[in-house]
């Protein structure tokens, strides 16, 4: 598979095929060392840029260094990430064509940002790279929160709430 890295409008540098992809094609896989999430959080606590990929259920992250660290994300993609038997790979969604942009979505979730933006200029873009449960988990968090300042103020000025 002819994979390049170059420019991305996505951000910065961005993963590009030089060759058509069928869809159903696996691409490349995300692979490297495989750390548990609080020993990546340590690792990479005041670092601005981290390659790191969640897997499912184990609590474990893959910090990448290869080739699919440049795989941008967008609200449009024209991939998916498969988890067969432990290994994360990237597989074609649709048919792509020769220097196309490859992009997933990377349905972030469980992080410490205050909020992940989106600048993939895609038409159905939702703004953010959270994962549409982590916009819900987040906003339910968000309301317990201003209930209980509410239930506070109301107290502090001698109000039952």
């Amino acid at each position: 598979m002819g994979l390049i890295i170059r420019s991305s409008a996505i951000h910065a540098a961005g993963c590009y095929t030089t060759q058509p992809i069928r869809k159903g094609t696996r691409v490349v896989e995300y692979d490297g060392p495989r750390i548990p999430k609080d020993v990546a959080d340590v690792r990479y606590e005041n670092r601005v840029v981290t390659y790191l990929f969640g897997i499912d259920g184990t609590g474990d992250v893959i910090d990448g260094f290869g080739i699919a660290m440049f795989i941008n994300h967008s609200c449009d993609p024209n991939c998916e990430t498969e988890n067969i038997d432990g290994r994360i790979f990237v597989t074609a969604i649709r048919n792509i064509a020769a220097n196309e942009e490859l992009t997933y979505e990377y349905n972030l979730y469980d992080s410490d940002e205050e909020d992940c933006p989106c600048f993939c200029g895609a038409p159905i873009c939702r703004g953010t790279m959270f994962s549409d449960e982590e916009v819900e988990r987040r906003a339910r968090l968000a309301k317990r929160r201003s209930a209980a300042d509410l239930r506070k103020r109301a107290a502090r000025n001698g109000h039952s709430a």
